[in-house]
């Protein structure tokens, strides 16, 4: 992973226009090929970013940058869109490389990860005619917990919780975000699932669009409450 803290300005070209002035952040550059710009505040959402397929190439300012004080200029191409971003490097604080080696990836708490195999196991509990397309599928920022098809085939991107909170709500949105710009994925919806949801995260979850599903988890493992049984 390569880690610069610059004074920069960045523009993201393609289906979706948008600038971020000049300021310094920090540019992750991974070995999956995928650029993140971020901030020092809003939490652990980058301000833009462009994710695999992409290439990313150093080349020197035009004329009227280099005039505006840009020493070098990123230019990251997604490999099946036009999108584009060009990152406008005035002055380079950092530059590091690290191998960070094979990630094992997350390891979900017990209850949470059964759940996640129950729900698989059982993926018409979300609706009749859904049908599930892989646990677990990854994407350039993390791990999707879901990914399913409803009864008319669109992608779903379904998030688990134990307890589910607006940091958890947040987190799909990111990933619903990087996903829909994918097209052979796109529109992808959200499902966010958990045997208790706050009322604040479903308020939230609500007003992106996002439905909430509130899980349980004895009746995934098709254990009978009841007080009465013959056998």
């Amino acid at each position: 992973m390569r880690l610069v803290i610059a004074k920069c300005s960045v523009d993201y070209e393609g289906r979706l226009s948008a600038h971020l002035p000049l300021a310094t952040r920090l540019l992750l550059v991974k070995v999956d090929g995928s650029v993140l710009v971020h901030s020092d505040g809003g939490s652990y959402k980058p301000l833009n970013w462009m994710s695999p397929p992409c290439a990313m190439a150093e080349v020197s300012p035009e004329e009227h940058e280099a005039a505006e004080g840009v020493s070098a200029v990123w230019v990251v191409q997604h490999a099946k869109s036009e999108d584009r971003l060009r990152v406008l490097i005035h002055e380079v604080l950092h530059d590091s490389s690290h191998d960070l080696g094979v990630d094992p990836g997350l390891i979900k708490d017990g209850v949470e990860a059964h759940l996640q195999k129950l729900l698989a196991e059982h993926i018409h509990t979300l609706g009749d005619g859904w049908t599930l397309v892989r646990r677990e599928y990854m994407t350039a920022i993390g791990p999707v917990d879901i990914l399913c098809r409803d009864a008319s085939g669109r992608s779903v991107a379904v998030e688990i919780k134990r307890r589910g909170d607006i940091d958890g709500v947040e987190q799909l949105t990111r990933y619903l975000e990087l996903m829909n710009r994918d097209p052979h994925l796109a529109p992808v919806t959200g499902v966010f699932a958990a045997q208790e949801i706050k009322p604040q995260a479903r308020t939230l979850a609500t007003d992106r669009g996002i439905r909430c599903v509130t899980l349980d988890y004895d009746a995934l493992k098709g254990i009978d409450t009841s007080e009465h049984r013959l056998f």
